[in-house]
C-alpha cells in the first residue's frame, strides 16, 4: 500500500504541474504501458503483448505514429552496422579484429523486434518496418486532448551482447534487457523524433509502466520499477525473516514504474541481490554476479552509492523515486530510470566512478530528460560535471580543479581540427571521439565555466533552480541559460550561442606590460572570437596578491569576488568588438613579480602560454 499511495500522490502532483504548464502553453504527451512478456532463456527469444494508452496533449491532430524497434539494429547491414564499418574510429566494444561484430552475427545471434499485429481501439492498422523504426498509419486521427489505445503483439530475439543490450555479456551476465520493447516515439513541440538507432542517444515519452515478465524461476531480475509481488517471487525481495516457496519452472515478475520514459531489466541465475536502506533516500538494490573476485568491491560499493545519492539530492534536487538499482551487465555503463547497467569486473575506484556517473543521469536524463539526440551535452556534460564534484568529495580526491580531465579533452579536440558545434545531432559527428568530447568534456565545461562567469555559488543555485523548474518537462538549451540569468541577474545569451552553436574559441593574452607615470599599464588582447570576462591576478615582490576584474559589457552585470580573502578592483567593462583593453593599476612596474589571467583556470582559454607575464 505504501507504493500505491506514493504513486497516486506522485501522479496527482505531476498532473497538477502539467495543467499549470498547459496554461502557459507548455504540453507533453503521456503514455500508459501494460506489457506481458515471456522469455525463453534457452533460445533467448521472447514474445509479448503490449497495451498502450496514448494521450495527445498537443494542439495537433496526429495521423501517424512511430515506434522504436531498437533490437533490429543488431543485424548485418543495419544502419548501426554500416555506420560502424564506415566511421574512422569505430567503438572498440563493437569491433573485433578491426571489423564490425554486428556484421558477423548469424541468424541465432542477431537481435530483432517485430510487431506481428497492431490494433487501434480494436481496428487493425497497417504498418511497416523501416530498420529500427515502425511506421504506423492510424485508422482514425488522434485529436488534441484525446487518447487512443494501441494493442500490439510482438516477438523478439535478444542479440549477442554488443552495445548496451544483449545476452551473454563478456562478464557472463545472461540478460541485459534495455531497448527491448516496442517504444512509442516522442512527439513534442518540434514534431516527431523517429531517429534510427545508430548506437547513440535516446528521447522518450513519460508514462506509467505495468510490466509482467515470465522467466525461468532460477533467474533473479532487477532494474526499473517496484516489484508488486515480492512474496511470490523471493530472490531477495521478500520481507525479512520470511520464506517463499515456488511451484513450476517459471516465475512471473510484476513491476510498476510511475512517470518514467523507459524500462530496463537485467537477469541472471547467479545474481547476488543485496539491499541497502538509506536514512533519507530510496532503497538501494545491487545485483551482481556471484564471482569471488568482485564481491568485496560490490559490498564496498553500497555505502558509496548512498553517499552519492545524498550528494546529488543536496546539490541538484530530490531524487523523485523510491528505489535505485545498480545492475551488473551491459558493456560499460548506461543509465535507465531508477537503475543502471554497469560492468562489474573493475577496480574499486573505477566501480565507484561508473556508478556515480550513471546515477547522476537520474537527474539529467531521467528527471529532466532533454532530447539527448539533439542536445547530448545537456545530459552527458552536466552529468560529467556533477559526477566530477561528487567523486572529488566521496572519494576524497582533493583536486583543486575536479574538471581538469574535461579541459584536457576539450583542448585536444580543438587542436585536432575535428571539433563540430554542440548543436550537431549525436549521430552526425564525423568521429566518435569528436562526439564524446563535445558531449562529455565540453558539456561539462559549459557549467564549470559558467561558474567562472557568474560565480560558483550562483552556478550551484542555478543548477538547483533549473532542476526545480524543469524536471519532467524536457528542457531545451535556452532553459538552463534562463535559469542562470534569473539567478545571476546577468545576460548570458552570448555564452550559450558561442559555446554551443559555434566552434569559436577563447584566447586572451597579455600583450604588453609597461610603466606609465609611476603606474603599470597592462595591455590585454582578445585573440579568439569568443568573448569572456577576465579575472587578473597581480602579485608584488613581497608575495602580496590582489585581483582586477574586467567585466564583459554584454553581460550587463558583475559577479561577486571569487577570492574574498584578496582585495579586488572592478574595472571598466570590455566591449567585445575592441581587440585590446588597457588595464592601468596603481603599482610601479618594478614592484610586480607576476601577472596572470584567470588564476582559477576555469576559463577554457586554448593558449595558456600568453596568460602569464613575469619580468
Amino acid at each position: 500500500m505504501i507504493f500505491t499511495r506514493t504513486l497516486l500522490v506522485f501522479c496527482l502532483v505531476f498532473s497538477s504541474a502539467i495543467f499549470a504548464q498547459n496554461n502557459l502553453g507548455y504540453w507533453q504527451q503521456h503514455v500508459d504501458y501494460h506489457m506481458d512478456v515471456d522469455m525463453d532463456v534457452e533460445s533467448f527469444k521472447y514474445s509479448g503483448v503490449q497495451k498502450l494508452v496514448y494521450t495527445n496533449n498537443s494542439p495537433d491532430t496526429l495521423n501517424r505514429v512511430y515506434y522504436h524497434l531498437y533490437f533490429n539494429a543488431f543485424q548485418p547491414g543495419s544502419e548501426m552496422d554500416i555506420r560502424l564499418q564506415t566511421i574512422k574510429d569505430g567503438d572498440k566494444r563493437m569491433m573485433q579484429d578491426g571489423k564490425s561484430r554486428i556484421a558477423t552475427l548469424d541468424e541465432t545471434q542477431i537481435g530483432y523486434l517485430h510487431a506481428t499485429s497492431l490494433k487501434q481501439d480494436g481496428q487493425d492498422l497497417s504498418f511497416s518496418e523501416e530498420g529500427t523504426i515502425l511506421v504506423v498509419d492510424l485508422a482514425k486521427p488522434i485529436a488534441p486532448n484525446a487518447n487512443t489505445t494501441f494493442d500490439m503483439v510482438f516477438e523478439g530475439q535478444v542479440p549477442e551482447q554488443i552495445r548496451r543490450s544483449g545476452r551473454n555479456s563478456s562478464e557472463g551476465v545472461a540478460l541485459s534487457m534495455s531497448q527491448w520493447y516496442p517504444k512509442i516515439v516522442e512527439y513534442d513541440f518540434e514534431g516527431w523524433h523517429p531517429n534510427p538507432y545508430i548506437a547513440r542517444e535516446f528521447h522518450g515519452v513519460w508514462g506509467d509502466f505495468d510490466v509482467k515478465i515470465t522467466i525461468d524461476k532460477n533467474y533473479t531480475l532487477g532494474g526499473t520499477g517496484y516489484l508488486q509481488n515480492p512474496q511470490e517471487i523471493g530472490h531477495g525481495y521478500e520481507a525479512p525473516g520470511t520464506k517463499v516457496k515456488t511451484k513450476g519452472k517459471t516465475l512471473t515478475w510484476h513491476f510498476k514504474a510511475p512517470m518514467v520514459h523507459d524500462f530496463m531489466w537485467g537477469a541472471d541465475p547467479e545474481y547476488i541481490h543485496d539491499t541497502y536502506e538509506m536514512e533519507n533516500g530510496p532503497t538501494l538494490h545491487f545485483f551482481y554476479k556471484d564471482n569471488p573476485e568482485i564481491i568485496e568491491n560490490w559490498k564496498n560499493l553500497q555505502p558509496k552509492t548512498a553517499e552519492a545519492m545524498a550528494f546529488f539530492n543536496k546539490n541538484v534536487g530530490a531524487y523523485p523515486y523510491e528505489q535505485y538499482s545498480v545492475v551488473h551487465g551491459g558493456d560499460g555503463g548506461m543509465e535507465y530510470p531508477m537503475s543502471t547497467l554497469i560492468t562489474g569486473e573493475r577496480s574499486f575506484g573505477s566501480l565507484v566512478g561508473v556508478m556515480v556517473h550513471e546515477m547522476a543521469h537520474s537527474w539529467f536524463q531521467h528527471a529532466l530528460a532533454t532530447n539527448e539526440s539533439k542536445h547530448s551535452w545537456m545530459d552527458e556534460g552536466f552529468t560529467s560535471f556533477i559526477s566530477s564534484l561528487c567523486m572529488n568529495e566521496i572519494m576524497d580526491q582533493q583536486k583543486d580543479n575536479p574538471f581538469e580531465g574535461s579541459y584536457r579533452g576539450y583542448y585536444w579536440l580543438v587542436s585536432s581540427g575535428n571539433e563540430q558545434p554542440q548543436t550537431t545531432h549525436a549521430d552526425r559527428y564525423a568521429l566518435n571521439s569528436a562526439y564524446g568530447i563535445a558531449a562529455y568534456s565540453k558539456g561539462s565545461i559549459f557549467l564549470s565555466q559558467l561558474g567562472y562567469i557568474i560565480g560558483q555559488d550562483k552556478l550551484m543555485e542555478s543548477l538547483r533552480k533549473y532542476y526545480a523548474d524543469f524536471k519532467f518537462k524536457h528542457p531545451v538549451p535556452n532553459d538552463i541559460k534562463r535559469s542562470a540569468e534569473k539567478v545571476s541577474g546577468m545576460e548570458l545569451d552570448w555564452y550559450l550561442t558561442d559555446w554551443t552553436q559555434t566552434t569559436n574559441t577563447i584566447d586572451y593574452g597579455i600583450k604588453e606590460v609597461v610603466s606609465e607615470n609611476g603606474q603599470t599599464k597592462i595591455v590585454l588582447e582578445r585573440i579568439g572570437l569568443m568573448p569572456m570576462p577576465l579575472d587578473i591576478l597581480v602579485v608584488d615582490n613581497e608575495g602580496k596578491q590582489e585581483t582586477y576584474y574586467v567585466p564583459l559589457r554584454m553581460m550587463r552585470g558583475e559577479k561577486a569576488n571569487p577570492y574574498p580573502s584578496l582585495p579586488r578592483t572592478i574595472k571598466q567593462d570590455w566591449a567585445w568588438a575592441a581587440p585590446t583593453y588597457e588595464l592601468v593599476i596603481d603599482m610601479p612596474l618594478e614592484n610586480i613579480s607576476g601577472i596572470s589571467i584567470d588564476p582559477s583556470q576555469l576559463m577554457a582559454d586554448i593558449n595558456l602560454t600568453n596568460n602569464v607575464w613575469q619580468p
